[in-house]
């Protein structure tokens, strides 16, 4: 009777540890590819010491355990990734489990950092380093013209570093970047994007967040527009918080969000003039495209004989690399809540410097119209980059593009 007993014991405490706290499906009104997907966890009871969180996919063939990963915040939501394809009108269950297992999901991104460089890797592959420090312009070019926090390199999969900063024609680029050219603080002028007239610059304040797990990694980094023109000392214009996240996703493709906030400490605001240049996400490209191995297409339809100053909601730009594939190339997606989306773009013309058509791309929020920015007011806007080997399709870049777009609808099941 003890031994009953006692079995009886085990089995009900065994229950306790793979407790179900919700069950949900997910469903697709579009085509998507690889989405990151994320669940309210917002009252339930999920924060406790019954055991490990665990999301298990309901399939065909049972249950399955997938990575998952919970970001804390004013919410608290768990992410999850769609691997593959989800076609227009599947759904797709599952279940979430306080369960006594240990699962292993730590094949993800990895993050370290050295003195100059925060480096985002998978598989001992690198992805991509910001740069914290500040680097000197070369000897020749005037100290002006020096920066800090910027993106390069930027590698392909296959890695094919796509990313240029300081060349001569421009030494004020720094791979992928996002400083504001035409600004106005009353009836002063500044410009952040020109260093060489010497109004203002943009440079790394410190990390304010770092992160590392199974569905993304990445940081948050406070990067300063200083304004030199004041009068006394100088002062910060705005305050940007870039939040850069690489998701853990399929072998062939880097999947990376590049979101950036920014809030206006001055008791009147900055207006951002409307200009060909400014803000948004800026990338010189490698200085091995020109106009004949580098093409652009857009979700308009748009080609690189006529992308600049259309709007699009994305822009894949590809060109000759020495891969096995031939071609690697970056898709640039802008996302609805975005301002003026579909967004406004800058694309370098074909006869781009002096004739040799050098390929710069960049959305750009203000091209047709001022924004004004009122003071401690947070504005943010959302990109997302797929960075590939070969040719992407415009069907696929559909589906990637849905992906970000929104959120698939999430439908608790009792």
């Amino acid at each position: 009777m003890k031994i009953i007993l006692f079995i009886g014991i085990l089995l009900f405490a065994n229950s306790l540890l793979a407790q179900d706290l919700a069950k949900f499906k997910v469903s697709a009104k579009t085509d998507r590819i690889d989405a990151p997907v994320s669940v309210s966890l917002d009252g339930l009871n999920y924060n406790n010491d019954k055991g490990n969180l665990v999301l298990y996919e309901i399939t065909g063939q049972g249950e399955k355990a997938i990575p998952s990963q919970i970001e804390n915040g004013h919410t608290t939501r768990l992410w999850f990734v769609l691997d593959g394809i989800t076609p227009k009108g599947s759904e797709r269950q599952f279940v979430l489990r306080l369960a006594n297992i240990n699962t292993d999901f730590s094949d993800g991104v990895k993050l370290r950092k050295d003195n100059q460089d925060l480096i985002l890797q998978k598989h001992n592959k690198p992805i991509l380093k910001y740069r914290y420090a500040v680097t000197l312009p070369p000897k020749e070019a005037d100290p002006l013209f020096k920066r800090s926090g910027y993106i390069h390199p930027l590698w392909s999969p296959a890695g094919k570093v796509l990313t240029r900063i300081q060349p001569p024609d421009h030494y004020h680029h720094y791979g992928i970047w996002g400083p504001w050219t035409k600004t106005h603080i009353g009836e002063r002028e500044v410009d952040f994007w020109n260093l060489i007239k010497g109004e203002g610059t943009v440079k790394f304040a410190g990390f304010t967040g770092e992160t590392q797990g199974a569905i993304y990694s990445g940081f948050k980094a406070l990067q300063q527009h200083i304004d030199f023109g004041a009068k006394g000392e100088d002062q910060i214009a705005m305050n940007e918080i870039l939040d850069v996240r690489v998701w853990n996703v399929k072998e062939g493709i880097w999947m990376i969000d590049y979101t950036t906030s920014i809030n206006c400490p001055l008791e009147d605001g900055i207006l951002l003039d409307a200009y060909r240049y400014g803000g948004g996400i800026g990338w010189r490209a490698t200085e091995s495209w020109d106009k004949d191995n580098c093409t652009v297409l857009t979700s308009e339809g748009k080609t690189r004989a006529d992308a600049d100053g259309s709007n699009a909601r994305w822009c894949v730009v590809e060109g000759e690399t020495d891969t096995e594939q031939g071609r690697s190339g970056i898709l640039f997606l802008s996302h609805p809540s975005n301002r003026m989306h579909p967004e406004p773009m800058r694309v370098w013309p074909l006869d781009a410097n002096g004739g040799r058509g050098d390929m710069y791309f960049e959305f750009v929020p203000i091209r047709h119209e001022d924004w004004k920015l009122d003071a401690h007011t947070d504005y943010a806007l959302k990109y997302r980059m797929i960075v590939f080997d070969g040719k992407l399709s415009p069907e696929k870049a559909e589906q990637y593009w849905n992906s970000f777009a929104s959120n698939p609808h999430v439908e608790f099941i009792n």
